[in-house]
């Protein structure tokens, strides 16, 4: 069968690329653990903790820049005033959903008991804590929930990847979402993501009035992935200052400066990158419809996955190409449970799979609806996190050289594949 594909596209050109850099807003705090540090010293910054009280941290999202060290400097501060701080993972369905996978996703983000100096206790078992007026449940982890004498949670703000709404991706979501383990994440997405909007500050509103969850380290970044701001937010204010802050977030969002594209060729997804493995925001292909935003693509391919995915392709079902490379690494179950747990299955489908980078990149080209496959306007990155310096098609070098934003670096040249197919890393 490969090789029927491969007389498909066999002819089909590859335009040049041109290498160029992106520029964006770099504004970024100097000294991020030092300001954490300060802020968490602020008067009533740490609320209602005291001396001998037990905290459940509550840490988990991939990708924010220094989460490590973001975590170890709120353990030292619980300590500093004689609490007795330790970390349950939060993230929902997570690392396959067992608490040894969960332990697992913390340590690949630099957080376990040696580096942090205190325990991880984790657990899948749940407390129920109430129900919404609609019949949803609301879970919190059950550690947190019966043995904490208060709780604190740590979280980049950011758009969402799948709905939008005056909260997204933030402290609220972490709450609801996050500590609610893989039965709290199933509930808050049973009616579907047209009503997270709604259903995401109204359970972590019943939490933080029922459960002693007393702040929250909010978290932004900037193009760069950046710490560009840290606040940290008691329940009293939480709500209404992370309204502010995704405001803030989605204007530093980075962006490929072209808002049309014939294709769009990502080396690499993995949940490390984004939940939906390649940022939605960046690509503009979404998994559901309550979303928008980001350039309008006609194909999509996707040729590897990042070793820190463990095998979690969730988000290849929203490209239109892969390679047999990545789906020969696909932990299949363990990607199903992500659409099992969300209720959007279409981004964890397989996409239509060739041999090697080069016929999928082909396919694309040849798929495209334009006539003349040398005009193909195409943009290679090597994932949505990293967006500052990428390749574009030469069709585009004009457009490219008319932004002053964009600084032409290098090229037109011709790809270079290897013997068998695949671009170099």
């Amino acid at each position: 069968m490969s090789g029927i594909l491969r007389r498909l596209v066999e002819h089909t050109p590859i335009p040049k690329l041109v290498k160029i850099r992106q520029t964006f807003d770099d504004t970024k705090l100097a000294d991020p653990i030092g300001e954490l540090t300060e802020r968490l010293r602020a008067p009533g910054a740490m609320p209602g903790i005291g001396a001998g009280q037990k905290v459940a941290v509550a840490v988990g999202s991939r990708g924010i820049s220094r989460i490590a060290e973001l975590t170890r400097t709120v353990i030292d501060e619980l300590k500093r005033i004689g609490a007795e701080p330790f970390i349950v993972p939060c993230m929902g369905s997570h690392g396959g959903a067992t608490a040894e996978g969960q332990t697992e996703v913390l340590a690949h983000l630099g957080i376990d008991e040696q580096r942090m100096n205190c325990p991880v206790r984790s657990s899948m078992e749940v407390a129920l804590v109430d129900r919404l007026p609609n019949g949803l449940p609301i879970y919190c982890d059950k550690i947190a929930a019966e043995e904490a004498d208060a709780i604190v949670v740590i979280n980049r703000i950011k758009p969402h990847t799948a709905f939008r709404g005056p909260i997204e991706s933030g402290l609220l979501k972490m709450i609801s979402i996050g500590l609610g383990k893989q039965k709290g994440a199933e509930a808050c997405h049973q009616l579907g993501f047209k009503y997270m909007a709604e259903n995401v500050p109204a359970m972590a509103r019943v939490m933080m009035n029922k459960l002693p969850i007393r702040f929250g380290v909010a978290i932004v970044e900037n193009a760069y992935d950046q710490i560009c701001r840290i606040e940290v937010l008691g329940t009293d204010v939480m709500e209404e200052r992370e309204k502010e802050l995704l405001l803030e977030a989605k204007s530093r969002l980075p962006q490929i400066f072209f808002p049309e594209l014939d294709v769009l060729v990502i080396d690499y997804i993995g949940k490390n990158i984004s939940g939906d493995g390649a940022d939605p925001n960046i690509t503009g292909r979404y998994p559901t419809p309550y979303a928008h935003g980001g350039p309008e693509v006609n194909k999509m391919v996707v040729l590897d996955l990042t070793p820190e995915s463990k095998g979690n392709a969730n988000g290849v079902g929203t490209a239109d190409f892969t390679t047999s490379r990545l789906v020969g690494k696909t932990d299949w179950p363990g990607t199903y449970a992500n659409g099992l747990t969300s209720t959007v299955c279409a981004p964890t489908k397989q996409a239509t799979t060739l041999d090697n980078d080069r016929d999928a990149i082909k396919a694309a080209i040849k798929t495209c609806n334009i006539l003349d496959y040398h005009q193909c306007r195409l943009v290679r990155i090597r994932d949505t996190l990293h967006l500052g310096t990428i390749e574009i098609s030469e069709p585009l070098l004009e457009e490219a050289m008319r932004n002053p934003r964009i600084e032409i670096l290098e090229g037109p040249y011709e790809w270079q594949f290897d013997a068998e197919g695949y671009l170099p890393k």
